[in-house]
This record gives structure tokens, sequence and C-alpha cells, in this order.
């Protein structure tokens, strides 16, 4: 069309559309074409390991003090061995790392707290010193998706005059759940204490699970522990490079595959033999058993958490919630300082709905067609007047994660007082 109006718009000086490309472009010049602003973050991961570690005072690093942290970042068993501080951590947390990498783990993040004494860790609470420095530095690794302390499982019990079980490890633990908690996307996994077997381990699980119920969806215990050869060592280490291995086999978002019913390697039998009719106890205790199973070696056959509650008893189940937790409030987090607007509703609606899509394809999600079975809300109802005075923006998710029957909701709420809460 020459001379007249251009048909792709407000026309260009000196570009005749019907001339085609090869009238415009010169040697040297390239186009670079538009896209869209993207508000999605990264794909949360899971697998990343958090092992955490004590340094007794004999060994403290020179001018280490107590407190004082000690941190690797490790992608091999080969790397640890080669690394000039490798004597300094615990002998538990030493075959921990072994054993992780020997079943699949791929990189994991090692923290070693300098401690005088065991007794440090007996009654320990978020503001302990040391403790707190450990916590902000968990805080700060937020691809962390899984947590285990080897170390935990060798603190002594006692049994008290009631018949009652008590454990040096309780305080450290629940500390550690409800981190797990306030991170959204992290998962503790528990070795049963050392020389705690049969009658007395199921008594003192029942009990610790009625202590911080809230909490015990974060965290999954394993008995008995592992032998190689005439090696006896806590399960945790060979339990997260499982855990790790099908994530990274089932990408992106492998924590919807149940880490169960897998061999592990690295060992030759368990420390106690398990027969199939003391699984049930164990399993509904809330305790996962491993097997021996011939043919196949040693075999993870539990794959529950800790808690009660119907919604969060499968380990998958739990894992797939916090996953999406926080990868929706990662990928809304640039709304924090946008303007309450109706416009802002919409872009944020359309954002989550974009990543549960995606989740769903994922299988993350039941329903048989993308949005059938999970509903994203942003309007006035879910931000009334009194919150959008607050400067708060809330998302109302209703989802039910793939393998359960019941729906959970998810509400994200961006502003000063920014979280993820969970409701049924």
């Amino acid at each position: 069309m020459r001379g007249g109006s251009c048909r792709f718009g407000n026309c260009i000086p000196g570009w005749n559309p019907d001339d085609g490309w090869e009238a415009t472009l010169r040697p040297g010049i390239t186009i670079q074409h538009a896209q869209e602003r993207s508000v999605a973050s990264a794909t949360v991961r899971g697998d990343i390991t958090g092992i955490l570690a004590v340094i007794p005072q004999t060994r403290w690093p020179q001018g280490g003090g107590r407190g004082d942290l000690l941190e690797l970042p490790l992608e091999s068993w080969a790397e640890f061995q080669r690394h000039p501080a490798r004597s300094l951590f615990d002998p538990a947390t030493r075959r921990a790392i072994q054993a992780f990498f020997e079943n699949g783990g791929i990189e994991a993040r090692l923290l070693g707290l300098c401690l005088e004494s065991s007794r440090e860790l007996f009654d320990v609470t978020p503001m302990t010193p040391g403790f707190d420095s450990l916590l902000d530095r968990l805080r700060g690794e937020e691809d962390i998706g899984l947590l285990i302390m080897p170390v935990l499982a060798y603190l002594p019990y006692i049994t008290l005059p009631d018949g009652r079980t008590r454990c040096g490890s309780e305080s450290m633990i629940h500390m550690l759940l409800e981190h797990c908690r306030e991170m959204n996307n992290r998962f503790l996994i528990l070795d049963a204490p050392q020389h705690l077997h049969d009658r007395e381990l199921r008594r003192w699980v029942r009990s610790f699970r009625q202590q911080r119920p809230e909490l015990m969806s974060f965290g999954a215990i394993y008995y008995p522990w592992l032998k190689a050869g005439d090696e006896v060592f806590p399960p945790s280490g060979s339990i997260a490079g499982v855990f790790a291995k099908l994530e990274k086999e089932h990408e992106p978002w492998g924590v919807h595959w149940p880490p169960a019913n897998e061999s592990i390697r690295g060992v030759t039998h368990t420390n106690v033999e398990l027969e199939y009719s003391e699984t049930e106890d164990l399993t509904s205790t809330g305790i996962n058993p491993i097997m021996i199973q011939p043919g196949r070696g040693v075999v993870v056959w539990g794959a529950r958490t800790m808690s009660k509650d119907s919604r969060w008893i499968h380990i998958n189940s739990r894992r797939i919630v916090s996953v999406i937790s926080e990868q929706l409030r990662r990928d809304s987090a640039w709304a924090v300082f946008e303007n309450q607007s109706h416009e802002l509703w919409k872009i944020l609606e359309r954002t989550v709905r974009h990543r549960m899509d995606a989740m769903w394809g994922g299988g993350l999600l039941t329903g048989p067609r993308a949005g059938e079975e999970y509903l994203i809300q942003c309007d006035e109802e879910t931000n009334p007047p009194d919150v959008r005075e607050t400067g708060m923006v809330q998302v109302k998710i209703t989802l039910r994660p793939i393998g359960t029957t019941e729906y959970i909701v998810v509400e994200l709420r961006l502003g000063a007082e920014a979280g993820v809460v969970v409701t049924s």
C-alpha cells in the first residue's frame, strides 16, 4: 500500500512494508523480539538437602568459638573426602554424607555448629545462642528442601517412672519442625533414637506426636538403623538421598512421587530385621519401616509423616502443598510494593492460575483437565476494605493434591505481613 496508510499501524519513516524485511535489514543489524514481562520465579527445588552437624570443642577450627558455623556446599562424596575440614565434623554426619550421595543425592549444604558439649542439644529454643545463628543461616538458603541431623539419634533417652520415654533430642526436633513450617518448602527426616525398639519406640513416638501436633506433618521418622557389613548407622542420610533421587527423576516437581518401595544402596542389611506383621503397627504409629526383601535388598517401605491429620498423613501430600505454597509466594513477591487496584487483582489471579495450570500438568493436582478441580480467587471478597487499608493483598487458592480426597485452602497474603496460610 504505497503512499497510503501503513497496514501495520504507525508508519516508520523510510520503510515501506511492501518491500519486505530485506529492504530494511543491513549487515550487522539484528532483531531482538519483544517478550511479555514474566512475573514467575524459578521453579522451587525440593532435592537440595541441609545436613546439620556438630563440631565438638576438641575439633574447632583455629579461631573458632562456641556458636560459630562452618559451611560446606557439596555436590559429591568425593568432594567432601578431599576437603581439608572433613575431619572436623562428627562421625554420624560424615557417614550420612556418604549415604546421601550413594543413594542419588545431588546437592547438599553442610552446616557444622561449634558446641562445647552434646548436652547443649538437650534444651534448645530458637533464641539459644548459636542455634539462633544456625536458623538464620538456614533461612538464607531458600532452596533447601530437606533437613537431616543424624547426630540427634545418638542422644540418650530416659524411661520415666510412669513408663513414658523422654529423648534428649526432643527440643531440637521441635525447633527444626517449627523451622520447616516457617519456610513452607522444607521437610525434616528423622532417625529412630539409638537402642529404642519395639513397644518402647512406639510409645515414645505416640507421646511425641501429641506434644506439638501442628508440626508433625513437616517431618517423618524411619526405623530401623542400617548396616554395611558390621558398621551400623542411622538411615536419614540414605533416605534423604532417595528423596532427592526421586525428585530429580520426576522433574520439574518430583515431590508428588511417594518416597517408598525404593531400594537403599550402599547397605547390606538392617540392624533389626522386621517381619511384615510388624509393619502395620509401625506405620499406624507414624514410623516408616525399612524392610529386607528377597531379590531387592533393603527397601524403604513407608512414606508417612508423623501427623495424625488425614490431610497430611502422606509425605507427598504434605510436600505438594508446601511446594505450591512456596512457589506461589515467590511468584507473587513482586506485588508487595504495587498499589491496590482491580487490575492488580486480575494480574495476580492470572499469574497464580498460570502456575497452577503448570503444576497440574506436572502431576501435582487432581482433575481431568487444567482448572477443573482447583479455584483461584482474588477480588473484593478476598480483599475487603479492612484488608486493603492495611496494604495487604490476598489470594485464595482451593486445591486437591494428587492421591488425596480432601480439598485444601491456601491463602496467599502479600504486604507488610506477607505469608502463606494453609487451612482445610
